[in-house]
């Protein structure tokens, strides 16, 4: 009996003990979805995203409703190329939280403090890219922000855009003295202003170009000015200023305390890049610019025996420009005097020479052959470069504090030899040559992809109008002839040269086109929903080579794709019947699909077209605001 009574009060005790237990590991669960749902698309996250896009998708977004509840069950997995008919498919994809709406995958602070990667922050390491191993990428759609709108289109753009689609204004509060942007209503207006041009980027660019003495101070120089990288842009003012010049900048600034200023770009339709001059070269090959400018740029150009500088040295074409304003090129106070006295000293050193200096703004050029680096003084800092050093050689490649002198090529031409524009964009670029490619093979690539993008145009058809498509992207630009066959239409491409591949981005450049070298295994240095049509030639038939998952891509291409946006795939057969699998799990909707067409010239003549269109989605919270 005793034994009995003190049999029954241990299990009671023991029950009690496994129930405190439960409790509390059903606490931790709960904790940790809440917390990790949203950094790596854990359960919380999936269970939000899944409901709320099935609510819509078929009541309000038009999106097939044939998942029958089963959304769990929708679980992707990492799919190979090689073996289509078993792979598993996810009927839809998640959403990622609505906190995720601007994700940038490799430039995500969030990853940077919860991996603890131990960066130098006064070398900018923290902006430079950072990506998530694979364990932790999101495998969850980007969903837009509340009350999102299609973007207005261009020319409007240039100087509004929906506040909706942005919903940052605090630059229109720190900058309301400097025309940066000014919110009015429900929208937010750019009156092309910026630090050093209150009155307006036109007539703070007509007075560089009266500075350096161009006809009718036309900064584009009777056509021999047409690439400029504008360093710490602000939101691309500058730049979009200069297109009316037919002057085409790569706007770039990094994820900084000025957050989203490249959105604003991208929104407006100005060609931009979220970089920074920080420890790694940027993706361009030498000789890219005619022109770098930086207007109160806020960059240490001194630091590190002046190692950004020297990257700007290597960017600029023979006798090209670097534009600079700044109080240090004016100021009087003891500071700016000792910054231009070393700044001055430097680049003299790099031999560099004055230009033209008025008021605020100081212009320099490089020269035009190596004879000033032959005349100075041994051990003349900072050295030239050894010749084993590749200057086209960027992706992950760290910064030389050197100066890049030129070919003996180079040198006897005194110039870059190119044609001013637009005539250079199909003049064949001296450059070829590196490559070991001959005229006649840059001509007929430029015939052929002209015959193709009239192909392109005619599938997409009623789709599409004269302003429908402004943000281009070629994926895999080679020589960026699909860019040049485009020049008819008021948008503008970023060329894509993959880093592994033939190193033709700076043919594009010599096209007087711009592009960056990317890694397709990773992802892109952008906004989400930043690009209105990608074109993608043999991407998805290149990955089968590389240790990658397709499918990662086709979720970061949704990141970048507006919604209403197009892709254009050009791919082998096995490639296309892939990506059709995921059409629905994607909300993409194929909307034309040809064999190629093009004449028995054509080296394609195996590869398929498809052209996809991404479909508006919102969330719940995001269709509350647009009641």
């Amino acid at each position: 009996m005793s034994r009995g009574k003190s049999d029954g009060s241990y299990k009671k005790r023991i029950v009690a003990s496994l129930c405190v237990v439960a409790i509390f590991l059903g606490f931790l669960y709960v904790y940790n979805g809440s917390i990790f749902g949203s950094q790596n698309s854990g359960s919380s996250a999936l269970e939000y995203g899944s409901k709320s896009l099935k609510k819509l998708g078929a009541s309000y977004l038009g999106v097939d409703d044939d998942s029958d509840g089963k959304q769990d069950e929708s679980s992707s997995s990492v799919v190979k190329q090689g073996d289509v008919e078993d792979d598993i498919v996810p009927k839809i994809y998640p959403v990622c939280d609505d906190r995720h709406s601007e994700l940038i995958p490799c430039l995500d602070r969030h990853l940077i403090y919860q991996t603890r990667l131990k960066l130098d922050l006064s070398l900018m390491e923290h902006y430079e890219r950072h990506c998530p191993p694979a364990e932790r990428r999101f495998n969850c759609l980007i969903p837009p922000p509340p009350g999102y709108k299609i973007p207005i289109k261009w020319p409007h753009s240039r100087d509004e855009v929906w506040k909706a689609n942005i919903p940052h204004t605090h630059l229109a509060n720190e900058k309301s003295d400097q025309n940066w942007m000014v919110v009015k209503g429900e929208k937010i207006v750019f009156p092309g202003g910026g630090t050093h041009f209150h009155h307006g980027a036109d007539k703070y660019i007509a007075g560089i170009a009266n500075m350096l003495n161009f006809s009718d101070n036309n900064l584009n120089n009777e056509g021999n000015l047409r690439t400029v990288l504008d360093v710490g842009c602000g939101v691309a003012s500058f730049g979009a200023y200069l297109l009316s010049s037919d002057i085409i900048a790569m706007s770039l600034a990094p994820n900084d305390v000025h957050q989203n200023q490249i959105q604003f770009a991208l929104e407006r339709g100005i060609p931009a890049y979220l970089g920074v001059l920080g420890t790694k070269r940027l993706p361009y090959p030498s000789r890219s610019f005619e022109l770098a400018h930086c207007s109160r740029c806020r960059i240490d150009w001194i630091q590190r025996d002046g190692i950004l500088l020297l990257e700007l040295d290597r960017l600029l074409r023979p006798g090209g420009y670097f534009a600079y304003s700044s109080p240090e090129a004016y100021a009087q106070d003891e500071e700016d005097l000792r910054i231009w006295r070393e700044m001055s000293a430097l680049v003299g050193r790099m031999c560099w020479r004055i230009a033209a200096k008025r008021d605020q703004t100081v212009i320099w050029q490089k020269p035009l052959t190596n004879d000033c680096y032959m005349e100075r003084e041994p051990g003349t800092r900072p050295p030239l470069c050894q010749s084993d050093d590749d200057p086209d050689a960027v992706w992950g490649v760290n910064m030389e504090t050197c100066i890049t002198p030129y070919s003996d090529h180079d040198h006897r031409a005194k110039g870059s030899e190119l044609a001013p524009w637009p005539a250079r964009l199909t003049s064949p670029p001296p450059r070829l040559a590196d490559l070991g490619y001959s005229n006649e093979i840059f001509e007929k690539d430029t015939e052929l992809w002209q015959r193709r993008v009239e192909d392109y145009w005619n599938l997409l058809g009623p789709k599409v109008s004269s302003n429908t498509v402004r943000n281009v992207m070629d994926m895999k630009a080679n020589m960026g002839s699909f860019a040049a066959a485009l020049k008819s239409k008021d948008i503008w491409v970023m060329n894509v040269v993959p880093q592994d591949g033939p190193n033709t981005l700076k043919i594009v450049y010599d096209r007087g086109l711009i592009g960056s070298t990317h890694d397709w295994c990773e992802a892109y240095s952008t906004y989400p929903r930043t690009y209105d049509l990608l074109h993608a030639w043999t991407v998805f038939s290149d990955l089968e080579k590389k240790d990658c998952s397709p499918e990662d891509l086709l979720i970061e291409m949704d990141r970048m794709l507006r919604p209403t946006g197009f892709i254009i795939l050009r791919d082998k057969q096995n490639a296309i019947d892939l990506v059709k699998k995921y059409l629905t799990a994607l909300h993409w909707e194929a909307v034309a699909t040809a064999e190629s067409t093009s004449d028995s010239s054509d080296q394609g003549g195996n590869e398929v077209v498809l052209v996809i269109q991404k479909k508006l989605w919102l969330t719940t919270e995001s269709f509350r605001e647009t009641e």
